[in-house]
């Protein structure tokens, strides 16, 4: 297939303008933010060393924090703070995807901005100062008439850097539910889909080039005294935000938001659901990339509508339960328990489960005479391990190490689908993948044995958040969906959306699924 003829190009065009017009949104206001406390604290603590260098200290300490884990930390401190306002005032506010993103982006503008504005204020001749208290000019007067015009092309270099770093960083508010062109590359990396990786990044690259050029004429302007330069690129940029915001703001509202973790299976489903709902004449649009613990509080607190978890991350990870209950026990309590503490309603089960499980290559555990993890861990301590990002932080792994004393010569974190080439290939000696995924019969792998069950059962379940409870209209679209998809199609879904060549998109996939589970 040509590579430019390829579908997948069509498909990341699909998605560009709520993509796009979603990420100029958030980076725009983000600067603004930042913009409006970084700009007069610089003004206040200019003459003054002491504030000056706390000020400095504090947004340079802020650059060093990982943009990710700013952003993360940020919707645990709001959804705190909503809480309390609702509880106090009877008043709450979103603390999903937007609000986080904004006031994290904001901290990252401020040092470039306040460091340019203080460096461009204290550079000026004092020659010049002298002059212009000489002819009667108060503070304020020489401020606005001598200071700022004589330090603004400093400044708005500063302006250039904090404009490109906001729009580089915004790329990975995708999974604290702020839909961005993170978007294509977070799930580009789960799916293989190297022409939604390439799209994200290259429309990233030229939205922060586009508007450093335009802040660059602008910034001409002022060094040339040109007026003609500086509206040129006042009207660049407004042409820009303009072309960006438009097509977004026109979108039609969605009725329903639904979730879906950070691994290929849950990319299917979301699509699955989003598409069932659309069958059923509701709106529908898939939150993609979302950690675990932020999709459960999203749907929780209502920022969310429906999304599929599993029953063993729900028993583990958000009831915080580590004894092991039969199957149909577990499910019991975990719906009771859910409705009555969060008010979250456990609609079903869709028919398959997808367990945490440790993998081997089949012909490395068969020299081994490895077929259990009981069998795996004498020898654990001369092998490696590889898991996904939150694997070795979670009760799972705590569990499986305190049953079966559990110590590898190593442990590495990778990209979930990356996991199985690296275990295939040799470069790790163990995996923690997941019992339904189709990359298992792809590359001839094996799942040990867990003969003293340290990890729960994992049904697929489907979640209803607590406001959409009494919906009659969502219950009656998600119903055909309950009890109908077996462990065998779903690692067939998986190996066709992650099979390498990328082919068949998360969308498509969803179809086929639905086309094979209706006419059973």
């Amino acid at each position: 297939m040509n590579f430019l003829s390829d579908p997948r190009w069509n498909d990341a065009l699909t998605r560009l303008p709520d993509y796009l017009g979603s990420h100029v949104r958030v980076s725009l206001t983000a600067l603004a933010l930042g913009l409006v406390i970084s700009f007069p604290l610089a003004l206040i603590v200019r003459r003054r060393p002491l504030p000056r260098d706390i000020a400095l200290g504090v947004a340079s300490v802020v650059q060093t924090v990982p943009g990710l884990a700013l952003l993360a930390l940020f919707y645990p401190l709001l959804l705190a703070l909503a809480g309390l306002s609702l509880q106090w005032f009877g008043h709450g506010f979103s603390a999903f995807g937007f609000l986080p993103s904004v006031l994290a982006l904001a901290l990252y503008s401020m040092l470039p901005v306040l460091r340019n504005t203080i460096t461009g204020l204290q550079g000026i001749d004092p020659a010049i100062m002298e002059a212009a208290e000489g002819v009667g000019m108060t503070q304020r007067q020489s401020l606005t008439m001598v200071e700022l015009p004589l330090a603004l092309p400093v400044i708005m270099a500063g302006i250039r850097t904090a404009a490109v770093w906001v729009i580089g960083t915004a790329t990975l508010s995708t999974p604290i539910g702020q839909t961005s062109l993170g978007n294509y590359i977070f799930a580009g990396l789960q799916t293989q889909n190297w022409v939604f990786v390439l799209f994200g990044c290259a429309a990233a690259a030229l939205l922060a080039l586009a508007v450093d050029q335009l802040l660059a004429l602008i910034e001409g302007g002022v060094k040339l005294n040109s007026r003609t330069r500086i509206v040129a690129g006042c009207l660049g940029l407004i042409a820009l935000i303009a072309a960006t915001l438009m097509p977004a703001m026109a979108r039609a509202r969605t009725n329903y938001i639904v979730g879906a973790k950070t691994f290929t299976e849950q990319y299917i489903l979301s699509s699955l659901i989003a598409q069932r709902l659309l069958a059923a004449g509701l709106s529908a649009s898939p939150r993609e990339g979302l950690g675990s613990n932020v999709i459960f509080e999203a749907l929780a607190s209502g920022d969310i509508d429906v999304y599929v978890d599993y029953s063993g991350t729900l028993w583990a990870n958000q009831l915080k339960r580590t004894d092991i209950r039969p199957r149909k026990e577990l499910l019991s309590d975990l719906a009771t328990t859910l409705k009555d503490k969060y008010g979250i309603s456990l609609l079903g089960e869709l028919g398959f489960e997808n367990a945490y499980a440790l993998v081997m290559p089949r012909k490395r555990a068969e020299e081994l005479g490895i077929r259990t993890i009981a069998d795996l861990a004498p020898r654990a301590s001369s092998l490696s391990i590889a898991g996904d990002y939150e694997f070795f932080s979670r009760p799972e792994w705590a569990a499986l190490r305190r049953s079966y004393n559990l110590a590898f010569r190593q442990q590495r974190q990778m990209q979930p689908d990356f996991m199985y080439a690296a275990v295939a290939s040799g470069e790790v000696d163990v995996i923690a993948g997941y019992t339904s995924d189709g990359l298992i019969a792809k590359y001839d792998l094996v799942v040990l044995g867990d003969p003293k069950a340290a990890i729960p059962p994992y049904d697929a379940v489907m979640l209803i958040a607590p406001k959409r409870t009494s919906d009659t209209k969502l219950r009656e679209a998600l119903q055909p969906l309950l009890g109908r998809i077996d462990i065998a199609a779903m690692r067939e879904a998986n190996l066709r959306a992650s099979g390498g060549d990328g082919a068949s998109s998360p969308d498509a996939v969803a179809r086929w699924l639905w086309e094979k589970i209706g006419k059973r």
